[in-house]
């Protein structure tokens, strides 16, 4: 890729306000944006991903928004075999592309590659997905955490899939999912700047919770109710929908239901600031400065 050809990335946690930075950042550099957001892929799935509302869609051309169906198969390896044709047609026309989202096992994936996890046991998966059936989730996520620390406080271990996938890692190739992660490649795919918003602390969970509120209001929980039967699929093995199912089973009320959602957000958060740690060269910012450095024109 010619050296001029580069990547803005803007990542960070949820509820940092990296759609309306990426817009401006795009509209600045007249390009257009790529996500790399696990679950706004998914087109049946609005409310709670918090996809970017019409407007935000009219100013920029994003990508991967709403792309897909949540019955189909998508994964870091198959986001990254996508997301790189695209990027690679955009770097064509442009040589500004702007990439932004929140999933960072998927940014990494196209930056790096992850071609040392890629492989696939089945039989193991399935002995493993019969262990969770019998024993629990939380049995197999207590292995995790003595053989992977690192992984179990980086990944979702309320997401079976998530869990198993990071023990199937381990048991077929003796290694842990975060040593190969470590081990990949450097050599980026691109040229790239990483942008990774960084609020107050208290400010990010007071957006969350506001967040999570408005969801509500807007209507989360028929959306959620529609995509019930649904409910064994990956993608609605997330924060938001898992929760509402459980209400739809009667366990909880919705103001229990509703705490719970925003506590898991918020542990979410800690996650995905865990991940993004890990960048070297990554640029930790407020809101508020990189509006300055729009403004100033000196990303």
């Amino acid at each position: 890729m010619p050296k001029d050809k580069k990547l803005i990335i803007i990542a960070g946690p949820t509820a940092s306000g990296k759609t309306q930075i990426a817009i401006e950042v795009a509209q600045l550099l007249k390009t257009e944006i790529v996500s790399f957001d696990s679950r706004q892929i998914f087109r049946e799935m609005t409310i709670g991903t918090a996809v970017p509302d019409t407007q935000q869609l009219k100013a920029i051309k994003h990508h991967f928004i709403h792309s897909h169906s949540i019955a189909e198969d998508m994964n870091a390896s198959r986001y990254a075999n996508e997301a790189t044709h695209t990027i690679n047609q955009l770097l064509e026309k442009n040589n500004t592309v702007v990439v932004t989202g929140g999933t960072g096992m998927y940014m990494h994936a196209f930056l790096f590659g992850l071609d040392a996890t890629s492989n696939t046991d089945y039989q193991l998966r399935a002995s493993l997905e019969k262990e969770c059936a019998e024993k629990g989730l939380e049995y197999l996520a207590h292995q995790l955490k003595t053989l992977d620390k690192k992984s179990y406080h980086e990944i979702d271990i309320h997401n079976p899939r998530r869990v198993i996938r990071a023990l199937e890692i381990i048991y077929s190739s003796g290694k842990t999912r975060s040593s190969f992660i470590d081990e990949t490649i450097k050599t980026p795919a691109y040229s790239f700047t990483l942008y990774v918003l960084n609020p107050d602390r208290q400010l990010l969970y007071e957006n969350i919770n506001n967040r999570v509120d408005l969801m509500i209001e807007k209507g989360l929980v028929d959306e959620a109710r529609q995509l019930l039967p649904y409910r064994h699929l990956t993608a609605l093995h997330t924060v938001g929908y898992k929760e509402l199912f459980e209400y739809f089973d009667r366990n909880s009320t919705l103001d229990q239901i509703s705490e719970k959602i925003k506590q898991h957000t918020r542990n979410y958060a800690k996650r995905q600031l865990t991940w993004f740690r890990q960048y070297d060269d990554a640029i930790w910012i407020t809101q508020e400065a990189m509006k300055k450095k729009i403004e100033e024109k000196s990303l």
